[in-house]
């Protein structure tokens, strides 16, 4: 009997560690992408990965197009990008190939990832899946773009009638377009290159996931119109479009812009959309939400961004309102927007100005805004933010109805290039109403009205450098724990 109960816990001792182990290699793993044919590597950087003392692996390094403003007019340049997938932890070494290494950072700040430089080489380690930029004496156009995925899980099998797999390798197909039916899953694996647009086009119950890449010359990447319960994640495009759609998700997914126009994802007269862990790299506007707009129609509720980084070299890293239905007004409502890091702002012109901005014409109501953990790095040009109840004939056919009920918590600028953010209604009629500021920080100071530092003469407005016009009601600045 003894000798049955002692074979009995050896074999449950043996499975039991092989399970652990088994755990393991699932808990601690490292997948690099294979090299895709016809494309040319980015010669400014390379990219290796480890686990620890673990041998090192190479990292293809594509060539990605951004747009630097110069003067008022604009000018390509070539980026890096290079991504993997990982668990638990991974070493990264980058090379600069080109430049001598006498500054270096990793942005987002906020991650306050430690690195190690020696020569032209920088070692560091990732504990979790990040996106990344990498940068040399402070050059952010030819910077590295990492991103550090999580491991898929569950990826579609090629065989599964349901799914349209694209492996390793570069994808072409006749007019650039795909055309998706519903009940489709659109496969980029690791390592593919599609150069085409993806198109959801009055569909449902589509999925378009992966880690591989639409061709980053194919304007509007991926195009989601009159569709529902659609979800986007992991994969790599020029752009992100939602626009008449219902149930829309967005995870872990990258775009990076360079031409005109190049708004990142923008949703138009769309409910229920939550974009989660993006990265968005914009040649205009990173994200909107509009009323309607082109062929969308209707207003926009329950819109949500966390979890995010934003970088516009042009325009707004955040705008809501512009555009709507004068003719029968529309509401843009319930809209957060959490845990985001916003790396950059750049635009020249006053009017199209600020991180956080709601500017509403064409009769839009922007009511029910939550900001909340908003981190602002010191952005080249513009404002914290803007709010205006306005009329820019140039895009609109009248001005908006108003502006309520909008939540800023705990948002925290570090800079000094801020310009004087602006808070004004346009009438009596078109007010904007109930904003509340809650631990605003700016450059380490929490601006709220009880704040000592201020005169009592002062405005809590001017403290925080913000213009605050007429037609406003219901401002306030509070601190709380």
């Amino acid at each position: 009997m003894n000798h049955i109960l002692r074979h009995k816990i050896r074999l449950t001792l043996f499975f039991f560690l092989v399970a652990v182990q088994l755990f393991a290699i699932t808990k601690d793993s490292l997948v690099v992408y294979p090299v895709p044919d016809k494309v040319n590597k980015n010669s400014d950087f390379i990219v290796k990965v480890r686990k620890s003392r673990g041998k090192w692996q190479d990292v293809f390094v594509h060539n990605v197009k951004v747009d630097q403003v110069v003067g008022i007019g604009h000018s390509v340049q070539t980026a890096a990008l290079a991504s993997f997938d990982f668990s638990g932890s991974v070493e990264v070494q980058v090379t600069a190939l080109k430049a001598k290494v006498n500054q270096s950072r990793i942005r987002p700040l906020a991650l306050t990832i430690p690195s190690k430089v020696k020569g032209n080489v920088m070692n560091f380690v990732l504990n979790n899946p990040a996106n990344l930029s990498i940068e040399i004496n402070n050059d952010i156009f030819h910077n590295l773009h990492l991103f550090a995925n999580p491991l898929e899980t569950n990826p579609p099998k090629p065989n599964d009638s349901n799914v349209i797999y694209f492996g390793p390798g570069v994808h072409e197909i006749p007019n650039q377009k795909l055309n998706v039916q519903s009940n489709k899953t659109i496969y980029l694996a690791g390592g593919a290159i599609f150069k085409g647009q993806i198109c959801l086009d009055g569909v449902s119950n589509v999925t378009v996931c992966g880690r591989g890449m639409v061709d980053q010359e194919i304007k509007l990447g991926i195009h989601i119109a009159n569709s529902k319960n659609i979800k986007v994640e992991g994969v790599f495009a020029s752009q992100c479009l939602t626009g008449g759609s219902d149930e829309v998700n967005i995870e872990n997914v990258k775009t990076i812009s360079f031409f005109g126009w190049g708004d990142g994802m923008n949703v138009m007269a769309s409910n229920n959309v939550q974009f989660d862990k993006v990265f968005i790299r914009s040649s205009d506007d990173c994200t909107t939400v509009y009323g309607t707009r082109k062929d969308f129609k209707g207003g926009c509720k329950n819109i949500t961004m966390k979890n995010s980084t934003l970088w516009a070299d042009v325009g707004h890293p955040i705008l809501i309102g512009t555009h709507g239905n004068s003719n029968n007004p529309e509401l843009l409502e319930n809209l957060t927007y959490s845990n985001i890091d916003i790396l950059d702002h750049k635009e020249k012109q006053q009017d199209y100005q600020g991180c956080l901005s709601i500017n509403v014409g064409d009769n839009n109501t922007a009511k029910d805004v939550l900001f909340d953990t908003i981190r602002i790095e010191d952005f080249r040009e513009g404002q914290l933010l803007n709010l205006r109840v306005f009329y820019n004939t140039k895009y609109c056919t009248a001005p908006g109805s108003g502006i309520e009920n909008v939540v800023f918590r705990n948002i925290d600028y570090v800079g000094k290039n801020a310009g004087t953010s602006i808070i004004a209604g346009y009438n009596e009629q078109r007010k904007i109403k109930n904003i509340v500021f809650e631990n605003l920080k700016i450059n380490g100071v929490l601006i709220h009205d009880d704040m000592k530092e201020k005169p009592k003469w002062y405005k809590t407005a001017d403290m925080a450098g913000f213009f605050v016009g007429e037609h406003v009601e219901e401002l306030s600045f509070k601190l709380k724990k």
